[in-house]
């Protein structure tokens, strides 16, 4: 079937790297999996192997009418929607679910940020994503972005197998990579600390102190005190930060909170 480019689809059909894409989603407590952009069905067919149900958003009404064709006689529910119009919580049901996907790149964002701030979040995600966004959400000190810092907030972060281009038809631009995902039961921060931080990126690659003290009521000599305080460097740009840092700095001039 063609592929419609305005949605950003790109069939994966290597057997093998579906089967790990729906391995690195499965977790024992799932009582399904919900299937984000199922297309093709070729990584909805490694999830009904080892899921004891699918339940699949596909926008593209084409697909999700020819879907269950497919799959005669599975445990396969095909639901045509727009994933970020979808209600997680009332698709789980009070149940415990995993995601998978092979997602627009387009959109990838988005989705994360719906999945983990769900009322009812999965046990467990594994999404394919463009390479690039996958190794941004999973940066370490040095290189960390608002999304990395939110997304890290809220989950644990692995990479998992990267994924030629040339794995696709048709190819996409880039490479891709698998990104998965375990909601914590918690914030590891109080999420207000990352409203900081927005300020402290409003120009990245500037040095942190001035980014603060120029949408902030402290000067730069407030800053530098501060950060010098928590031992980080008052030179340093916000990506050398981690969510403890931030957490320290918004507790320092929010006392008691």
């Amino acid at each position: 079937m063609k592929n419609n480019k305005s949605l950003g689809q790109h069939w994966l059909k290597n057997r093998d790297l579906l089967n790990q894409i729906a391995k690195l989603s499965y977790t024992p407590d799932a009582e399904f999996c919900l299937e984000i952009g199922p297309g093709l069905g070729t990584l909805t067919s490694s999830l009904l192997k080892l899921f004891p149900e699918v339940i699949a958003i596909e926008y593209d009404a084409r697909l999700a009418g020819n879907l269950p064709a497919s799959f005669p006689g599975k445990p396969l529910t095909v639901i045509h929607a727009d994933i970020l119009q979808t209600n997680l919580t009332t698709i789980a049901n009070s149940r415990k679910y995993a995601i998978a996907g092979n997602i627009p790149y387009y959109i990838t964002s988005p989705i994360i940020k719906q999945v983990l701030t769900s009322p009812a979040p999965p046990e467990k995600v594994a999404l394919l994503i463009q390479k690039e966004v996958a190794e941004r959400i999973a940066a370490s000190d040095g290189h960390q972005t608002m999304l990395s810092l939110f997304v890290q907030n809220l989950a644990t972060v692995e990479l998992g197998p990267v994924v030629s281009a040339a794995e696709f038809t048709p190819p996409p631009k880039v490479d891709s990579q698998v990104l998965i995902l375990t909601p914590l039961v918690r914030p590891l921060v109080n999420p207000a600390c990352l409203e900081l931080a927005k300020i402290g990126f409003s120009s990245p690659r500037k040095k942190l102190v001035q980014n603060l003290a120029a949408c902030t009521n402290r000067s730069k000599a407030d800053w530098r005190a501060l950060l010098d305080q928590y031992t980080i460097d008052p030179d340093c740009r916000p990506g050398d930060l981690d969510l403890g840092d931030w957490e320290n700095l918004y507790h320092a001039i929010n006392p008691g909170s």
